[in-house]
């Protein structure tokens, strides 16, 4: 395969992985790195901020793709993008724009004019509603949201299958938004 090709997503990954070639990795990467920016601005609102994210994500890439099965890159990066963004932010203990940006897929009802302790008290009840949770849907959300393992890190930790993993994250984000829903209209 010659470099600086027109090939598939799928070819440059698969080159890469058989000859550990940057070159491949990052054409591909090159492919897809406006939609990456893109992703780190909506978190972090600052260009700087989002192009340095941008460069350290590439840099975890060269590893990253190695130990994972991916089989569409683009979803790949976008959910490898979104949680460095949440991980950087979390890191920072910026509490707000977790819970803004990150818990909104749980269907809590967050919106710009809210005052700082209505987010937090939102924030602790996302918790409280993470502790009624039954402990195989504890741990995988906590393992994949948190700790951000992929499905296949949680299956080996844990010792679950592929299949209860996934069944656990889906049926534990239900149960999550179900409470929080509940716990809103306390």
């Amino acid at each position: 395969m010659s470099k600086q090709t027109n090939h598939t997503d799928e070819e440059l990954l698969q080159a890469y992985l058989q000859a550990g070639d940057l070159t491949y990795l990052g054409e591909l990467f090159q492919r897809h790195s406006e939609m990456l920016y893109y992703v780190c601005l909506r978190y972090f609102k600052e260009p700087e901020r989002s192009r340095d994210a941008v460069m350290q994500i590439f840099e975890e890439l060269i590893e990253k793709v190695k130990k994972q099965d991916i089989q569409d890159f683009p979803r790949w990066l976008y959910v490898v993008g979104k949680n460095h963004c949440l991980m950087a932010l979390r890191s920072a203990k910026n509490k707000m724009e977790i819970v803004t940006d990150s818990f909104v897929e749980f269907g809590v009802n967050l919106h710009q004019e809210e005052n700082y302790q209505d987010k937090e008290e939102q924030l602790s009840q996302l918790e409280r509603c993470i502790e009624v949770l039954i402990d195989k849907q504890k741990q995988s959300i906590q393992l994949f949201f948190i700790e951000q393992k992929c499905y296949k890190e949680v299956s080996e930790i844990t010792g679950y299958s592929l299949n209860d993993v996934k069944s656990y994250i889906q049926n534990g984000k239900r149960n999550l938004k179900n409470c929080m829903e509940r716990s809103g209209n306390e």
